[in-house]
């Protein structure tokens, strides 16, 4: 079964009438053509015919809800309350800005948006919990690999990008008490003339603050599990307009003034003063990483013993020194869109070999030091057992998955009350609804 779409967040309801039913959960036409607009953007190709595995989807979902409440599973308005600030602050991101989202939306605000939208995904939720305890039963031996990759046709093998596996160990020096007490001093010498001057927040971000809202007046939207416990707690204090002590977060100094705030969603405007480590300081962790490189070179240390003992990166350490990409979890990265600096050290090293010390800037803007070391290289190829195999068992894991829960759905629709719309009848992935529909017409 494939998952059901998310909404778009921007349709305008229209006629309606009920078009499949299971149980007492209905399914209206308004909720397929919802799925079938917004699949629509991303494949312009769609035909109305693919509505009927749309539908098929829709009525799936329910015969997993359904289950789901005979087998108790599950989902705490807690986690749908997740669900909906990913879904909907990765729909923010598309569209640029809170408030371009929200017009998009009709001019709906976000709390409208999350309250009208979250029976749909507490529905969801749920059906993927049920589905997901299903098909966790699945398993595929490496003869099933084997077959599925021999099945696939030869001219269809995708083309696969070179790509890397790397690992760092990161010295991130600390700032000296002198350099961290300028920047906080800095930082309330700007208050001042925030507030007993008349100076503007806005003005002022955009004069002095360290980081990338400084191009927005400091302006940004916050939910409170999103930012750093410390601002977050300074931060929802606030009134409207009332501006924030001097506040430290790991990230630096900040002070922040409360624009609007609705529950656990904020627009604040902040400015930060990071405090800066001295290329003294920088040099200093650059021989320490000479003498571990020396020790990893030499064999009396491993990469993982290094990272334990030495790094001062809790994201590397968390991973055993790998990085990894933030958008797909996975630690195998492409070297296309690699940034420069790390690009460059990849077309030097091979594979098992460490790089020498560097200078670099981190996520947050701050200055540290790392060795970047390569665990393994693939040059760019066909798809193929050999470079592939763990992408190969994803795929044949998830086909064997779907035909499971498919057959798994099929064999309770008898044991549903079951409706279907005479507009979708003839739908050839509904045949065995059909049949169960007419059965259920007739008790």
């Amino acid at each position: 079964m494939a998952a059901a779409a998310v909404p778009a967040l921007a349709q305008v309801q229209v006629a309606n009438k009920i078009i499949g039913q299971v149980g007492n959960k209905i399914i209206l036409q308004s909720d397929l053509n919802e799925m079938y607009n917004q699949e629509k953007q991303n494949r312009p190709d769609l035909q109305e015919s693919d509505k009927c595995g749309m539908l098929y989807n829709l009525l799936a979902q329910q015969i997993l809800i359904e289950q789901a409440g005979r087998d108790s599973v599950i989902v705490t308005d807690e986690e749908v309350e997740n669900i909906l600030e990913n879904r909907i602050r990765s729909m923010m991101q598309q569209y640029g800005s809170k408030e371009a989202f929200e017009e998009a939306n009709g001019g709906r605000t976000i709390y409208q948006l999350k309250e009208e939208f979250r029976s749909f995904f507490k529905d969801k939720s749920i059906a993927d919990k049920m589905q997901s305890q299903i098909m966790d039963k699945v398993k595929v031996t490496p003869q099933e690999i084997d077959a599925f990759f021999k099945g696939l046709p030869a001219d269809s093998l995708p083309p696969y990008p070179a790509t890397v596996e790397m690992g760092q160990i990161v010295i991130k020096p600390k700032v000296a008490p002198e350099i961290d007490a300028l920047a906080k001093e800095k930082l309330e010498g700007i208050r001042k003339d925030i507030v007993d001057n008349g100076r503007s927040f806005a003005t002022m971000a955009g004069l002095y603050s360290m980081d990338g809202t400084k191009d927005n007046g400091g302006e940004m939207d916050i939910t409170r599990k999103e930012v750093d416990p410390q601002f977050a707690s300074a931060a929802y204090r606030l009134q409207p307009g009332e501006i924030s002590p001097v506040v430290k977060s790991r990230f630096g100094y900040h002070i922040i003034q409360m624009v609007r705030r609705m529950g656990d969603e904020a627009k604040v405007r902040h400015i930060i003063i990071i405090p800066e480590v001295t290329n003294v300081d920088l040099q200093q962790s650059i021989k320490k990483l000479d003498s571990i490189r020396a020790d990893l070179v030499s064999g009396k240390l491993t990469f993982p013993e290094a990272v334990g003992k030495y790094s001062t990166d809790d994201q590397s350490k968390m991973t055993g020194g790998m990085i990894y990409n933030a958008n797909t979890g996975s630690n195998v990265l492409a070297i296309e869109g690699m940034d420069p600096q790390m690009a460059k050290v990849v077309g030097e090293l091979k594979v098992g070999e460490y790089s020498q010390p560097q200078i670099f800037t981190d996520p947050y803007g701050s200055r540290a030091t790392r060795i970047l070391y390569l665990k393994s290289r693939t040059d760019p190829h066909i798809l193929n057992m050999k470079d592939d195999y763990a992408d190969i068992q994803r795929a044949a894991l998830a086909k064997k998955q779907t035909s499971y829960i498919n057959d798994w759905i099929m064999q309770r629709v008898d044991s549903y009350y079951i409706k279907i719309d005479p507009e979708y009848q003839d739908c050839p992935a509904l045949k065995g609804w059909v049949k169960a529909a007419a059965a259920s017409a007739n008790k």
